[in-house]
């Protein structure tokens, strides 16, 4: 069934199976089931991780807002993940260069990354499974697809997902089967263990590997990469996904390949939609350890920034759009939420009073969330409230509002910074020079202005400023 309120109104998020945008469903007529891929914890998460995670977020807070229950599960792979990057498993890897017990790793940053989603104001999810502590679902899932005819074992022991058998294999991510090339680096090459080449570990024998591994009825081993997700979503979430959320680098080999192992155990699709966020760059460069420029939330604390600086960002950006991060929007989003902080603060001598403007303000935004996420659209009205000719009750109602759905912590009475009365002088002096024209006066107002800290930006409204960094 559809998702209906009042008003009729749906979320429409774009799907990445039909290349359309589609109306979210309750399938159980209960709450919306949602799988969200989360992360491998073998290092702290990175910005573009967490603008994918800040997907699910503003995907829950939308739903909630509109009335809408949301069972949200995400997993935790700690073990069994192997990609492009690495010929060993991850948690091994880091296990090697930290000295360290690769379980007593995967604790350590599991709970930093549940930190740093608490400072971006991300929504818990109900359920957060451990890849290691799912062990035996994978096998009973394995065993399945086995008595299926839809996996083998191989000549080195591990049992592979015959990909020949999965229907319209490649209809998520545009891939077709006979394109394939051997030894696609995202999977092992077998050495000939496999039927064809691109088949996929569902379970990779132990080999000469000590640590991590599990018995079976197949011997000694470890999980592959993809058959987590396809246990965890249709065992935690009554064997339908609504929405499965991701990054849009695991549309290929690792969802596609999960749609072909789910499917079959539930005879048709597991999954409602897919939605995946766009990838990340920071200062033009897509962000990677060997480039130098991996940015952690720790990173902005570390510069003064607030976190939620960060979460503005985001969503000043379409989820399904490149989005390229800058430290100098991110001091600029620091100072406009303590702009906009201030803002709510003035309003505080007033109560708050729904009118119809404010009715009318409240909707636009809302709207916006539910059109395929329009943040970005939504950001631009937010920040028209520093100047809206509106009461301060008026604007009180909107900050308290939509506090719940924005998540940026506005109703927060963090002191700003006073402005000094020279500089006030100087701000206006500068608006009077710019109506007249005098340009050469007001670049030299704004070095005046550099000197307390100001910054100056000319927009179609009229001149705004900022603290350099405001703290």
């Amino acid at each position: 069934m559809h998702m209906e309120r009042a008003g009729g109104r749906e979320l429409y998020l774009y799907d990445t199976l039909t290349r359309q945008i589609q109306p979210v469903k309750v399938s159980d007529g209960k709450r919306v089931r949602i799988y969200c891929c989360g992360p491998t914890v073998y290092r702290d998460a990175h910005v573009g991780n967490l603008r994918t995670f800040l997907l699910s977020d503003l995907v829950t807070r939308t739903l909630n807002f509109n009335g809408f229950e949301v069972d949200l599960v995400q997993n935790i792979t700690d073990v069994g993940h192997m990609s492009e990057d690495f010929e060993e498993d991850k948690m091994i890897a880091q296990s090697k260069s930290e000295k360290r017990d690769p379980f007593e790793i995967a604790r350590d940053y599991e709970a930093r990354f549940h930190k740093d989603c608490a400072k971006l104001a991300i929504t818990r999810a109900r359920l957060y499974p451990r890849a290691s502590e799912c062990i035996e679902l994978m096998i009973e899932f394995i065993s399945k697809l086995l008595e299926m005819k839809m996996a083998y074992q191989g000549s080195d022991g591990s049992i592979y997902f015959n990909a020949e058998t999965a229907i319209d294999y490649g209809a998520l991510s545009g891939n077709k089967l006979k394109a394939l090339k051997p030894g696609h680096r995202f999977e092992y090459e077998e050495a000939g263990a496999k039927h064809f080449h691109a088949d996929w570990a569902l379970w990779k024998a132990a080999g000469n590997r000590k640590e991590m591994i599990w018995q079976t009825p197949w011997g000694a081993g470890f999980p592959g990469w993809h058959i987590e997700c396809s246990a965890m979503s249709l065992k935690y979430l009554n064997n339908h996904v609504d929405l499965h959320i991701g990054g849009i680098d695991l549309r290929f080999p690792h969802h596609e390949n999960e749609r072909a192992q789910s499917n079959p155990m539930v005879g048709g699709e597991a999954v409602s939609l897919w939605l995946h966020g766009e990838h990340l760059l920071f200062e033009g460069r897509k962000m990677s350890k060997s480039s130098g420029n991996v940015v952690l939330i720790k990173d902005l604390i570390e510069r003064g920034i607030d976190p939620l600086a960060l979460r503005f960002c985001f969503m000043e950006n379409r989820y399904r759009s490149q989005m390229d991060l800058s430290w100098d929007s991110l001091k600029a989003a620091h100072n406009f939420l303590a702009r906009i902080r201030k803002t709510y603060s003035a309003t505080l001598s007033s109560d708050p009073k729904v009118t119809v403007q404010v009715s009318e303000f409240i909707d636009s935004i809302v709207e916006d969330f539910l059109n395929d996420l329009d943040t970005p659209k939504a950001m631009l009205k937010i920040r028209t409230l520093e100047r809206l000719e509106m009461s301060a009750g008026e604007k009180r109602a909107i900050f308290e509002k939509l506090e719940v759905l924005l998540g940026l912590d506005l109703l927060s009475q963090r002191p700003m910074r006073a402005l000094p009365d020279a500089a006030s002088k100087l701000l206006k002096a500068r608006i009077a020079a710019r109506a007249a024209k005098d340009f050469e006066l007001s670049d030299s107002l704004r070095d005046q202005l550099t000197e307390f800290g100001i910054l100056i930006q000319d927009t179609a409204n009229g001149q705004e400023w900022s603290w350099s960094i405001d703290l």
